[in-house]
């Protein structure tokens, strides 16, 4: 018998395996990951594009072509669709970010047949009606409105236009002057561009089977045109920081944001600065928040993070105080990158951290999805499977002499941008 007045032993974390995907290639050339894991009879089918705003000729047109793709082809309209998802139990939606315009299928492993032509037909047949463009529109157009009012999103949108520049792809804002410019054919144009099978990957997840493989070649294989992955050229220059204070109306608190430009996942120091941000405001005990809200009470939440795409990337910490509280906060922050430069982590204060991130890194291998989910970071940013376990290795051993040299050449006050968005 079970005697649960005994707590389970406690072991540490290690070995830690990626379930390397099978790789299997489409007539059309494109690659398909598969991720045979689970028990469960369902699947997720990703469909995923370079077709972000690193290959705009419009702005915004990357995101708005995302976004229209299941409003509608040459032979079903939107409600239709979303009628036939619903009928077969799928679930279909188009996560966009920077980098890639993603198509994502859940579905029943008995109704894949029957939904498999509906994400062939929305990656073929777009039709981008005009009243569902102007809709989209209107609506993103109402939403930046209401969000130029929140002190935090100006500071985080703010920052990152800073980081960057107007000029990369990366730093632009969306602005209602933006997409009223937006036209229906600017939207075929970016679609015609980049939604070929030299800009697509496949990763498919759960409990697979050798039919579905024949469904993705005589829908996606045989159907998406061939083509080239589209050139990209980034800016290299990098604006000089400055502080900045932002009046807003009508705020109570102040929204803080201190960044700087950084480097992809690909960069040597990735992993290591991926500890080094746990340490200073990447989980609950993170300094940033032990310093400002545990002691201080000057904030509710404080964080840092780092935002890494595939040509570029950006550290920044942000956080809401009372407009009283700014200056004294912004000299904890700084203290904290003081700290860091200056005095060795303590070693049971290291292990805690190790020991959080390892957790976070087995939460990424528990079930097929959390796994596709990695596979896809991986094979978009052009990572190689086996850097998995360098990233174990790094957590495990990197050292707080390696930590303090990391905060004395990033952690730099004189290389952050500061913007105070409030009163």
């Amino acid at each position: 018998m079970l005697n649960r007045k005994i707590a389970p032993p406690i072991h540490t974390i290690q070995n830690l395996q990626l379930p390397k995907p099978q790789i299997h290639t489409l007539s059309n050339g494109i690659p398909v990951y598969e991720v045979h894991l689970g028990t469960q009879e369902v699947v997720k089918v990703e469909l995923i594009f370079r077709a972000g705003r690193p290959q705009e000729t419009k702005r915004l047109a990357g995101r708005t072509t995302a976004r229209m793709l299941r409003e509608g082809t040459t032979t079903q309209n939107t409600l239709e669709i979303a009628e036939i998802v619903d009928f077969y139990g799928g679930t279909l939606s188009s996560p966009v970010n920077f980098d890639t315009s993603n198509i994502v299928l859940y579905s029943l492993n008995k109704h894949f047949e029957k939904l498999l032509p509906i994400l062939r037909d929305i990656v073929t047949n777009p039709i981008f009606p005009q009243e569902e463009l102007d809709r989209f529109i209107t609506n993103s157009i109402r939403q930046i409105k209401v969000n130029n009012k929140k002190a935090d999103v100006v500071a985080y949108r703010e920052v990152t236009a800073r980081i960057f520049g107007d000029e990369h792809p990366y730093g632009y804002n969306s602005s209602p002057e933006l997409y009223q410019d937006l036209k229906r054919e600017d939207l075929i144009q970016h679609f015609k561009t980049h939604y070929h099978a030299g800009n697509c990957a496949i990763i498919i997840s759960g409990k697979t089977n050798d039919a579905m493989f024949r469904l993705l070649e005589t829908h996606l294989g045989q159907t998406i045109p061939n083509g080239t992955r589209s050139a990209i050229a980034i800016p290299n220059g990098t604006p000089s920081p400055q502080q900045l204070h932002l009046p807003l109306e009508d705020t109570i608190q102040s929204a803080i944001r201190i960044g700087c430009r950084l480097f992809n996942r690909k960069h040597e120091d990735s992993r290591p600065f991926a500890v080094l941000n746990t340490i200073l405001g990447g989980y609950f005990g993170s300094r940033l928040m032990m310093n400002i809200r545990e002691d201080k009470g000057y904030t509710y939440h404080i964080f840092s993070t780092v935002d890494s795409m595939i040509h570029d990337g950006c550290f920044y910490i942000g956080t809401e105080v009372g407009t009283e509280h700014v200056d004294n906060c912004l000299k904890e922050i700084y203290h904290e990158f003081d700290r860091l430069q200056q005095d060795l982590i303590p070693a049971s204060e290291l292990q805690m951290v190790r020991n959080y991130m390892l957790g976070v890194v087995l939460n990424m291998l528990d079930g097929p999805f959390n796994v596709a989910d990695l596979i896809r970071t991986m094979v978009v940013e052009d990572i190689d499977f086996d850097d998995f376990t360098n990233l174990e290795q790094t957590i495990q051993n990197i050292s707080p002499q390696d930590l303090r040299t990391l905060a004395q050449k990033y952690l730099n006050k004189e290389n952050m941008w500061q913007i105070v968005v409030g009163a």
